[in-house]
């Protein structure tokens, strides 16, 4: 049995819409650009997965990245990937330094 996706989160990656008052959580990008800077991209759910956190909250923290130029998607057969741009390499540097 296939697991839906809450109506929301398909929401927030379509429309890459967030609210004017999210503020994304500095220890939940780190959390999200260490990890995609150790590991090649990979689908959303996985990464939700890999870094234990909401699919939702991943989704938001993902749609405000890409706003950033730090990440981007792509769909491949139904799945959509995420991976670091140059920039987010950049940061992923940054971030690093941090912890």
């Amino acid at each position: 049995m296939k697991k839906s996706i809450n109506p929301k989160v398909v929401e927030i990656l379509i429309t890459k819409s967030l609210v004017p008052t999210f503020d994304p959580s500095m220890k939940t990008l780190m959390r999200i650009v260490k990890f995609m800077n150790e590991n090649t991209s990979g689908g959303k759910t996985q990464l939700a997965l890999d870094t234990n956190l909401n699919y939702t909250r991943l989704a938001k923290h993902i749609v405000w990245m890409e706003k950033k130029g730090l990440v981007e998607s792509t769909i491949d057969d139904n799945k959509i990937n995420v991976s670091l741009t140059q920039n987010g390499k950049g940061f992923a540097k940054i971030i690093s330094k941090i912890i």
